[in-house]
């Protein structure tokens, strides 16, 4: 392909006017959508922002300047709307505890498991035989392990066990 001058002005027209690469190539015929694209690259032809990422910057532009208004910053940050914010959109979140209490009732309660309260042991109290279920944060005082008797062939106790060895199709309801 040999780009003449006729073609050449022809293809900074097309382009000024705000055409694709591809319709370019089209009409100039014989010419790949690449080729367009290295000739206005070599040509030094004004590069092109994608109209999705003019209207993203846009619309985020337009969200700083609604958050700066006062009421608008008061309604988001009150205590009696939950925001959730992603990307450029705000969704108010209602949140309802009956709906997760149905989807979650019997997952463990499938066998009569009776809950254990061990001894509340730290780490250097743990023996072989004891349950190394831990409780809270790990770097805070309040930190500790179960305690309770386990089995040889585990290191949880009877109730822990059920918890951390859950069938696969158990684990997909949790997570749902």
């Amino acid at each position: 392909m040999i780009w003449t001058d006729e073609r050449i002005e022809l293809l900074k027209k097309l382009w000024a006017e705000g055409l694709t690469a591809s319709q370019i190539a089209t009409q100039l015929g014989s010419v790949s959508r690449n080729a367009v694209i290295g000739k206005a690259h070599r040509l030094q032809l004004a590069s092109r922002v994608k109209k999705s990422l003019q209207s993203q910057s846009n619309m985020q532009k337009k969200s700083l300047h609604a958050l700066s208004d006062s009421t608008a910053h008061a309604h988001f940050c009150s205590e009696k709307s939950a925001v959730q914010i992603i990307g450029t959109s705000a969704i108010r979140m209602e949140f309802s505890t009956h709906p997760i209490a149905k989807k979650n009732a019997g997952i463990l309660h499938k066998e009569n498991v009776v809950v254990s309260i061990g001894p509340r042991l730290g780490l250097l109290q743990l023996t072989e035989n004891t349950c190394k279920w831990p409780f809270g944060d790990p770097l805070s005082e309040d930190f500790y392990f179960c305690g309770a008797a386990s089995g040889e062939d585990s290191p949880y106790c009877g109730y822990h066990s059920k918890i951390a060895f859950q069938p696969l199709a158990d684990r997909r309801r949790l997570k749902m």
